[in-house]
């Protein structure tokens, strides 16, 4: 498949080179030159790079859109995002148009412009890793709606046991903060959903959904495992 991101941050260098890996064509949009040029020593040369602003349809076009399956916007900009995302859905047609929404108030305003958001910026690279063409992105934004969020969580890879025992899921569960849940867990080769007798070791890590605002809890609750 053919993707178009905008924005030339870390976010779209994982983006592009995960994509990339996985037998798509990429292209990346940035107007901050100093970007492209630290990008084209972090990406491989067949990812297209394109200097300019990705609110212009000229540029657009230049990074292939008229061909492309999807459109990332990953600035951190809301209305940079949400006007490019416009430009690839309307005026190009593009099927899909992801956006990364820093402010949750404007979730509702992307959503009504048929844009695809992601709040939690700490997990879109993984949901474009997690399979973005075969619908991933669909069933974790589904999560989005009544204030949750989605985070990604290390657990700490150094503790006091030499020889740490690992944690059931089931006996982790409770104590996490109401409304909290504990989704997938990943090694840092592969993620895989958990079960109520998924055992989790140091340096595992976790998708966990919850409420906004626990962030925090959440982190030291599991923090304190070992």
């Amino acid at each position: 498949m053919q993707i178009v991101i905008n924005g030339g941050g870390k976010i779209c260098e994982v983006l592009a080179n995960t994509l990339y890996k996985n037998g798509h064509q990429v292209s990346v949009i940035e107007i901050n030159k100093a970007k492209i040029e630290q990008l084209a020593h972090r990406v491989p040369q067949q990812v297209l790079l394109i200097h300019g602003d990705g609110c212009d349809s000229d540029r657009q076009r230049d990074a292939g859109i008229e061909e492309a399956d999807i459109f990332v916007s990953t600035t951190g900009a809301d209305d940079v995002n949400m006007v490019s995302c416009e430009i690839a859905s309307l005026v190009f047609g593009v099927p899909r148009a992801i956006a990364r929404v820093s402010n949750p108030k404007n979730n509702r305003i992307f959503r009504s412009l048929g844009i695809e958001v992601v709040s939690s910026t700490t997990v879109i690279s993984r949901l474009i890793e997690l399979e973005v063409t075969e619908g991933a992105v669909h069933a974790l934004l589904s999560m989005t709606h009544g204030d949750l969020l989605i985070i990604e969580i290390t657990l700490a890879a150094k503790v006091k046991s030499k020889t740490p025992k690992g944690k059931k899921v089931a006996d982790i569960a409770k104590l996490l903060p109401e409304e909290s849940l504990l989704v997938a867990v990943g090694d840092g080769h592969s993620m895989s959903i958990v079960k109520g007798d998924t055992i989790l070791h140091p340096g595992d890590s976790l998708i966990v959904v919850g409420k906004q605002g626990t962030e925090d809890e959440i982190r030291e609750a599991l923090n304190k495992l070992w």
